[in-house]
């Protein structure tokens, strides 16, 4: 019989896989070597000056990147980018083809994306096996305009119109 504690856990578990999520890929360049990951957890911290976050474990094999250097990209994915996300959330060789570029403080840019943003991290506040990572946006591009990527009760998914109107 499972403990209060477990059951508690898993009502968690389930109540943020039913919570919609934009998907993102996170990327850095940490002494010339790029690295990245698939992230639903980017959110807007501020407009002025511009700001964002994400969270990430600090047991993942990018966080040693994230945690040594000073710049980093967000890449906002499209529905026409879910090989893109799967790519950097499965696979090793995330960096292999010609779908990035070095871009602005030699941060890899991804291409054909519905956006990206360069950021200096400002902070990196650690808790347990997990990190918070605060970025102000220096430089960055909008992509086409797309149907946003959602990741949402263990898969990817797309918004769908209401019928009502703002």
């Amino acid at each position: 019989m499972a403990s209060a504690e477990e059951a508690f856990e898993g009502t968690f578990r389930e109540m943020f896989r039913r919570h919609a999520a934009g998907v993102a890929i996170i990327t850095v360049n940490y002494d010339g070597v790029p690295y990245g990951f698939t992230a639903t957890s980017v959110a807007s911290l501020s407009a002025k000056p511009p700001r964002f976050t994400f969270n990430m474990a600090r047991t993942s094999s990018s966080w040693p990147a994230v945690a040594n250097s000073a710049y980093i990209g967000v890449h906002m994915l499209g529905l026409e980018n879910q090989g893109l996300a799967d790519r950097f959330a499965r696979t090793r060789n995330r960096f292999e083809g010609d779908h990035w570029e070095l871009g602005p403080h030699e941060v890899p840019i991804l291409k054909d994306v519905s956006g990206w943003l360069i950021g200096k991290i400002q902070m990196r506040l650690s808790f347990e096996n997990n990190a918070v990572v605060v970025v102000e946006v220096v430089d960055g591009a909008i992509g086409g305009d797309g149907v946003p990527l959602l990741y949402h009760g263990g898969s990817y998914s797309q918004p769908a119109p209401l019928d009502y109107e703002i």
